[in-house]
């Protein structure tokens, strides 16, 4: 086991795919700031070099290729997951593209992780709220029929059915963690994936109108970003200990998008100005996750509140700016 009393073993190489980018570079820093050698695989399409500490070993690289995988898998003691085209507009447009990297990567990822040592290594991945589709129901739980409504959804589920086979078959321990609305620092807004909040930040720093697609009143849960990283941190304790799962990594606290933009402008100490756009089609009314299985198994809980995530992601937004 690679945690035992709760401690990590040291020393311990942890592998990090996509950890130049935005998820991934934050837990780069956590696990760097906790004395572990990580090494990052990252193709740089999205995530900085600059991103992560200067000492940490990068290999550039293609999460989809599977000799480039299995060599940065060498040696490693647990994996973790992240690298993704995290976009269902470009999972629909590029369908072929973007499910070679996010079910074929995952593919690799597991097949490397089972004889990467003399025993199978433990993986935690990053799966998506995208897998539940559209059910209409206030709470999302682990429990509910997954019905995705875009390839992007599709590949996430996809690869948490072949975590569940590496696990039965080859003893991977795999947990997965289903991110809701991910939001701070590093969230690059010129990015065609990037998230809501990461927009209406950008637009606030200029001193540009928001604008939100509809009437704004479709309801999301956004989670800060470091604590998704702490979630991260305690399912690799689960992982490590033999443990395999999903769960939900969100609040639990619904806001709607015109409620969010408010409550950046409040944050922001400004006035906020809002331009409604036309509908986009197939946009998903409510998402809101029940985080009470990451409590259970995970011991984890979101700590961080809208406000103070908001406060912290604005700062960010403005220091940019400024250099």
């Amino acid at each position: 086991m690679l945690i035992t009393g709760g401690k990590w073993r040291r020393p311990e190489l942890f592998l990090v795919t996509g950890g130049c980018g935005f998820i991934g570079s934050h837990l780069v820093e956590v696990l760097c700031a906790r004395g572990s050698h990580v090494r990052v695989l990252d193709d740089l399409s999205t995530g900085k070099r600059a991103n992560v500490p200067a000492l940490t070993e990068v290999i550039e690289g293609d999460v989809a290729d599977p000799a480039a995988v299995a060599h940065a898998m060498s040696d490693v003691d647990a994996c973790f997951h992240l690298a993704a085209v995290a976009s269902v507009a470009r999972s629909t447009t590029d369908w072929v593209g973007t499910s070679r990297i996010n079910l074929g990567g995952t593919v690799n990822v597991l097949d490397a992780a089972r004889c990467a040592r003399e025993a199978p290594i433990p993986v935690v991945f990053a799966s998506s709220a995208a897998v539940y589709g559209n059910p209409g129901v206030p709470l999302l739980r682990e429990s509910q029929e997954t019905v995705p409504l875009s390839p992007y959804g599709a590949d996430k589920r996809a690869s948490e059915l072949h975590a569940a086979v590496a696990t039965q078959l080859h003893n991977v321990p795999c947990v997965g963690l289903r991110f809701f609305n991910v939001y701070g620092p590093r969230q690059d807004p010129s990015s065609p994936y990037s998230g809501v909040i990461s927009r209406f930040a950008d637009a606030l720093a200029r001193n540009s109108t928001i604008e939100i697609f509809g009437d704004g009143e479709q309801v999301r849960d956004f989670v800060f970003v470091h604590d998704v990283v702490d979630a991260l941190m305690k399912a690799m304790e689960r992982a490590g200990q033999g443990e395999s799962g999903i769960c939900n990594v969100c609040t639990g606290r619904a806001t709607s998008i015109r409620e969010l933009a408010l409550n950046v402008g409040r944050a922001a100490g400004t006035d906020v100005g809002m331009n409604l756009l036309p509908p986009r089609p197939g946009d998903i009314r409510q998402s809101v996750g029940d985080p009470t299985k990451a409590r259970d198994m995970l011991r984890w809980q979101s700590r961080t509140s809208l406000e103070a995530g908001l406060k912290t992601t604005l700062t960010w937004y403005h220091e940019c700016l400024q250099h």
